[in-house]
């Protein structure tokens, strides 16, 4: 009999006590996962419907998930009795030591961030940054890779990218094309810019506007330097550039307008 009475003691003193504890233990983590999945979920649609890109919405998604689960398992265990605050406290602290050490990440994570939400450029976009110029490919949390010219893949840190100036040469649907023609000074300077100008005329992805500009630059040592500016949609760029340069060099043959090599004039005087 006393042996019953010492086992009814204990259990309604400590059995009794834990496992409704256990009980709500439980049932808080399980409805507050329930909860959070929910918040989760409208949080990804409402996101879903403004701009910001797929990655930043599942990124975001992801940060408030485990920033609410850590609240529920720290009330789960505060409900077993546990002192959280020591645990928080601990936390704290394993979070600055892990921030300390991951500095490096850290700092291209806050840039991808950046990148993700301000969006200076897209996939798909011809641009140079961190010391790179190719079209981006994807853009990661922590990393942007960029396919080069000549097909090769370049993955670099966002810091490297976030923390410097972002050229993106897609980011307009015009562009202007910079050539620069020399001629002799023995040549006719509008005979010249007028051949240009006929070159141009015929070429239909140059835009009537703005009016391309066709100048004399500068007149330099060995020739006259004539700047010939044509607007054309962004993806003619290149293509436009290669093909003036080699349609006006013929056309400046055919018309004997020559493009003088470097010269320099040295006078020799007579030893007295």
């Amino acid at each position: 009999m006393p042996d019953q009475e010492v086992i009814a003691e204990l259990t309604h003193a400590y059995a009794v006590p834990w496992g409704i504890n256990i009980l709500l233990a439980i049932l808080v983590f399980v409805v507050g996962k329930f909860i959070v999945s929910i918040i989760v979920s409208v949080l990804g649609r409402i996101l879903g419907r403004t701009k910001l890109d797929k990655i930043l919405v599942e990124f975001v998604q992801s940060v408030v998930n485990t920033i609410l689960l850590i609240f529920v398992i720290v009330a789960s265990l505060d409900q077993l009795g546990v002192n959280t605050t020591s645990l928080i406290a601990v936390l704290g602290a394993i979070g600055l030591a892990v921030g300390l050490a991951l500095q490096g990440s850290l700092q291209n994570f806050a840039s991808g961030f950046m990148l993700l939400v301000f969006r200076p450029f897209k996939a798909g976009d011809f641009v140079e940054g961190g010391g790179t110029m190719g079209v981006v490919e994807r853009i990661s949390i922590f990393t942007t890779t960029m396919r080069t010219p000549d097909n090769k893949e370049v993955i670099i840190p966002n810091g490297a990218i976030y923390g410097g100036n972002i050229i993106n040469w897609s980011a307009r649907e015009t562009r202007r094309v910079d050539m620069v023609f020399s001629i002799s000074y023995d040549d006719d300077i509008r005979k010249a810019k007028k051949i240009i100008s006929e070159v141009f005329a015929k070429d239909e992805r140059i835009l009537p506007e703005p009016e391309p500009t066709i100048v004399v630059g500068e007149l330099g040592d060995s020739s006259v330097d004539i700047l010939a500016r044509p607007w054309v949609k962004t993806d003619d760029y290149w293509p436009l550039k290669w093909h003036m340069t080699e349609e006006i060099k013929i056309a400046f043959d055919e018309n004997d307008i020559s493009i003088p090599f470097p010269q320099m004039d040295i006078h020799l005087d007579k030893a007295q």
